[in-house]
């Protein structure tokens, strides 16, 4: 995707989307979500979106247990 992008800042944006099949519409939103990031800062943004949706899973699921232990004292009292 960085190549691309940086493909397309020497080239015309249709020439480099035609050539990597992909629209161009597609590379603009890259330039405007990636346009100043470097391939590695890429691939850390990955792995942190990944972990982020770990952990919000993680929350939910403990979220999830405590309203249902909420509820089980409740009907115990």
């Amino acid at each position: 995707m960085v190549r691309i992008l940086r493909e397309a800042d020497q080239k015309t944006v249709p020439e480099v989307a035609k050539k990597h099949g992909v629209s161009d519409q597609t590379i603009y939103a890259w330039r405007k979500r990636y346009g100043t990031l470097e391939a590695v800062d890429v691939k850390r943004l990955r792995q942190l979106e990944q972990e982020n949706g770990r952990l919000k899973k993680l929350v939910a699921d403990l979220t999830l247990d405590v309203d249902l232990l909420k509820e089980v004292s409740r009907k115990k009292w």
